[in-house]
């Protein structure tokens, strides 16, 4: 040994919960705004201990939503009409993860202390197997309508472009332009539109 000291080997120790939670809870930008994956969602609402906010559009909380979401649509949105129950966390989700960003953001504009995001959203929920539910009345989804009028306003322009005038082939390639806008930008103005006519508007808060 010659006199050296050799350092002590250690165990690796389980991991503590706040460990955990660190991994599956992180901060955005602002130290208030946080996130939160389905399975920590999951765990809250069976425990009771969350005020889920769906700020989808009312036809998109129609098709499918998480059970007991609460609609408050970002078109609309009001953070004063919020409503958390004391001793509840307050969750908003919606369906990338942008939209309830957004919406937490302007909470905390208006003066809560704390507010949870799904991230990446809806989707995050289907994939972890949890359960949805839907609206009796609900019409098709926002993405296959966007995809029936989108591929209608193509094959008109197309139609058109070859047996009236070829200017209406420009019609075709200012839908496709719009479709590539909305994938890189995860935006969809057709879909915002759609989702403002009377029967998407009709069937959000029925069961």
């Amino acid at each position: 040994m010659n006199g050296v000291a050799t350092s002590p080997q250690f165990l690796p120790s389980r991991p503590s919960i706040y460990s955990i939670w660190t991994q599956t809870m992180t901060l955005t930008n602002d130290s208030q705004l946080q996130e939160i994956d389905a399975q920590i969602l999951k765990q809250w609402l069976e425990e009771n201990a969350v005020t889920l906010v769906d700020v989808r559009e009312t036809a998109e909380y129609a098709t499918e939503r998480i059970p007991g979401a609460k609609l408050h649509p970002l078109s609309q949105f009001d953070p004063h009409q919020i409503r958390s129950s004391a001793g509840q966390k307050l969750v908003l989700y919606c369906q990338s993860g942008n939209r309830s960003a957004k919406a937490a953001r302007e909470c905390l504009e208006a003066g809560f202390n704390s507010v949870i995001h799904l991230r990446g959203g809806l989707p995050t929920w289907k994939n972890a197997g949890y359960p949805i539910e839907k609206s009796q009345n609900a019409p098709i989804s926002l993405f296959r309508q966007v995809q029936i009028v989108a591929g209608s306003l193509v094959l008109l322009g197309t139609v058109l472009g070859v047996f009236v005038s070829p200017e209406f082939l420009l019609l075709s390639g200012f839908v496709g332009a719009g479709l590539v806008f909305a994938g890189i930008t995860n935006t969809c103005a057709m879909g915002m539109l759609l989702a403002k006519l009377p029967y998407n508007q009709q069937v959000g808060n029925k069961p």
